[in-house]
């Protein structure tokens, strides 16, 4: 079942990658914010082809969760990142620069001492209600928070990166809520599925997170953004796999090599985020031309337009 459920991971990761790379494609020529900026891209075909790629993820992650734990699942989904820089260069025409072949290699490295280090396992999918209901708070204050203080900032990063936190932290809970609502549907059927309040809460949480992403890569530098949503997710999963569902990892010694391979991790998604950014504004074929305006300043002028 382990096993079964890192593949539907992995799988996730690679739709996800696809069609987070279209939708980035098509959220790059826009200058609006919030809901223009949504209205405006449901009209482009290359964000519908993303969000059919999210919507494949989504399926992926689905089955992943009903056959395995969800501090296993999400970290899994950090290699959405080398595989984004892949589908990006491919749907871009854009050469790959070397050193992401660096950043590619932390993160499966690190991804891979992590999670056999930790060894994360339980595979409850239901939680009390009791348990429930300080997770969703705590979970919602914290979006709030980041898009209040997002909304006040003036660093195109800054915003850019709480923005992403928030649709992190959303991204997490939608997966808890998805564990849940996924296991009722496995164990007691369709009917019981749409009676179940976490159905409606991850249909609700996704579209929250969808919204804050787009907003995030207006906002700012994908290098900002990204490490906050790839491992913010990774975190705030953990922590809802372990209180809410009573999944359990290894402590002890094993914390050595857990922190070795979180710090792989880290180190990797920083290269990742900056060679996906360098794809981003670089022409077609070439290097990046002084005078196309930085990611960054649009994300600014975006910013300022919007308040």
């Amino acid at each position: 079942m382990i096993e079964l459920a890192a593949a539907f991971a992995v799988a996730g990761a690679a739709s996800n990658a696809v069609g987070t790379a279209f939708q980035r494609k098509a959220a790059s020529v826009s200058r609006h914010s919030g809901l223009r900026l949504l209205a405006e891209l449901v009209r482009q075909p290359a964000w519908l082809l993303g969000m059919a790629g999210v919507i494949g993820a989504a399926v992926c992650q689905s089955l992943a969760l009903v056959n395995g734990p969800l501090a296993l699942v999400q970290p899994l989904f950090i290699l959405e990142l080398p595989f984004a820089l892949l589908a990006m260069g491919w749907i871009m025409h854009r050469h790959l620069p070397a050193y992401g072949w660096w950043g590619v290699a932390a993160v499966v490295a690190g991804l891979a001492v992590l999670l056999v280090a930790a060894a994360p396992h339980g595979a409850t999918d239901q939680a009390a209600l009791v348990r429930w209901i300080p997770a969703v708070i705590l979970c919602v204050g914290a979006i709030a928070a980041a898009v209040v203080l997002a909304r006040h900032g003036h660093s195109p990063a800054r915003r850019a990166a709480l923005l992403a936190a928030g649709s992190a932290i959303a991204n997490a809970l939608t997966a808890a809520l998805l564990k849940s609502a996924t296991g009722t549907f496995a164990d007691h059927g369709f009917q019981a599925f749409l009676r179940s309040w976490q159905t409606y809460g991850f249909a609700l949480a996704g579209a929250g997170a969808v919204l804050l992403l787009e907003n995030a890569l207006q906002a700012g530098p994908l290098a900002a953004a990204q490490p906050a949503l790839t491992i913010g997710d990774a975190v705030v999963s953990l922590v809802l796999g372990v209180t809410l569902f009573g999944e359990t990892i290894r402590t002890g010694w094993w914390l050595v090599p857990e922190a070795c391979g979180a710090a792989a991790i880290v180190v990797g998604v920083l290269i990742l985020s900056r060679a996906v950014q360098n794809l981003i504004e670089r022409p077609p074929g070439g290097t990046l031309s002084k005078s196309r305006p930085a990611r960054s300043d649009q994300g600014r002028r975006t910013g300022d337009d919007s308040r």
